[in-house]
């Protein structure tokens, strides 16, 4: 957050979308194609693009694989591309996108040669496993949630990951998988002190159309907030449960043509949903579909691992860390640190911490944070970061000690 910002009264507004978004369903079929090729081979180097409309879903992108199982799983693309598209929901013909009916199309190929060196530990010019591309990647934490996570991007996950919920389990049964959540909080001297709107926007069956406005109706609406809304506050932010938010449910009226069906998604356009809803810097790569080798996914990772751990051990309010990297070049080429004058220590001190903790070759953040499985369907939904589970290793705060000890040797010289 700038300076500016953390010393006045401000509005500050993040979104999310669900897995049946359009562009999210793109998302979740390039990572499922990822971890299918990770579950055979875990060496396996991907770079898979989705296209999905009406009907149809195109899969692009270059692939290197190292044994037989992973070559099968290629051949089996179709059926893996079927099997996302069924466990994000869309099993309706009638809706325009469903996973029986849908073509199927690739375009898979191997990976450029002149990228591999790069890659490759052993060849290329530093010999070391290098990044798999050149860029710049950022993290960032700050302690208005348990997560450490910014509160209107928390809350607009989990109110899509809420919807996604009462849907599956038949709660609201006239909920369909498209849906997007807005959230804006209200800041005081850079603290949240209350919520302003909240914006649900949903596919939805003509179950939820009131017959004599032709528009989704006033009791449907209700449902939003009791079963969604209000739990995920209570849940989120129990001090702000009182509050009585400005809250805009479908606001056109209806929502029934959704997903793919109703707009074009591809992979890799919600990029400031993956990360911290606008909070912070973005280098601009997208996550999915990619293997660990590409810093854009384990770099980004790594630099929200940092700055999380930064702000867990005491020695920031906020921080945000940069990593950036040439290509086959195993070293970042910088590392720096902004913690918007939350911290005591001085910039040089926290950047010095973290080279004398962490490990950022390529190859030391891949094997530190367990990045050659396939984990990473599940995070082509409901965010990248502030999630708990096996998967998410860049989630833990198990450095603190570190961090506190290398903070307290500098201070002593």
């Amino acid at each position: 957050m700038p300076h500016s910002q953390a010393d006045s009264a401000h509005l500050f507004t993040s979104e999310s979308v669900s897995m049946g978004h359009p562009d999210k369903v793109a998302d979740q079929i390039s990572d499922a194609v990822l971890d299918s090729l990770l579950a055979c081979d875990p060496q396996a180097r991907a770079a898979v693009e989705t296209l999905t409309t009406t009907g149809l879903v195109v899969v692009a992108g270059e692939v290197t694989v190292h044994n037989q199982a992973a070559s099968d799983s290629l051949g089996r693309v179709e059926d893996t591309v079927r099997q996302a598209i069924r466990k994000i929901g869309y099993d309706d013909p009638t809706v325009g996108f469903d996973y029986r009916s849908c073509a199927v199309l690739r375009a898979l190929h191997s990976q450029s040669q002149d990228i591999s060196v790069g890659v490759t530990e052993g060849q290329g010019l530093h010999r070391q496993q290098g990044a798999g591309d050149q860029g710049l990647m950022f993290g960032f934490a700050c302690d208005e949630t348990e997560s450490l996570m910014p509160l209107p991007i928390q809350l607009a996950h989990r109110l899509v990951e809420k919807m996604a919920h009462v849907r599956e389990a038949g709660e609201i049964d006239w909920l369909r998988p498209d849906s997007k959540s807005q959230v804006t909080v209200r800041y005081e001297g850079g603290v949240p002190v209350g919520l302003h709107t909240v914006v649900i926007s949903t596919q939805h069956t003509e179950c939820a159309i009131d017959p004599a406005t032709d528009l989704m109706s006033d009791e449907a609406k209700r449902s939003l907030v009791d079963k969604v809304i209000r739990p995920i506050i209570e849940q989120e932010c129990p001090q702000f449960a009182s509050d009585t938010p400005i809250m805009h449910i479908n606001p056109t009226g209806r929502f029934v043509i959704g997903g793919p069906h109703g707009d074009s998604g591809l992979t890799g356009r919600k990029i400031i949903v993956d990360t911290y809803g606008g909070r912070g810097r973005h280098g601009g790569g997208a996550f999915s579909g990619k293997d660990p080798t590409k810093v854009d996914r384990s770099a980004t990772y790594m630099a929200r691992h940092i700055a999380k751990n930064i702000v867990a051990a005491g020695l920031a309010k906020q921080c945000e860390v940069q990593l950036a990297y040439a290509i086959g070049v195993a070293e970042p080429v910088s590392v720096s640190v902004d913690c918007a004058g939350t911290s005591d220590l001085p910039t040089a001190s926290l950047e010095r911490i973290i080279r004398d903790v962490f490990a950022l070759t390529p190859g030391a953040i891949i094997d530190y944070l367990n990045l050659r499985r396939p984990i990473y369907f599940e995070t082509a939904r409901h965010g990248h970061f502030g999630r708990s589970g096996d998967g998410f290793t860049w989630e833990n705060t198990d450095r603190v000690e570190d961090i506190r000890s290398a903070a307290s040797v500098l201070q002593a010289v």
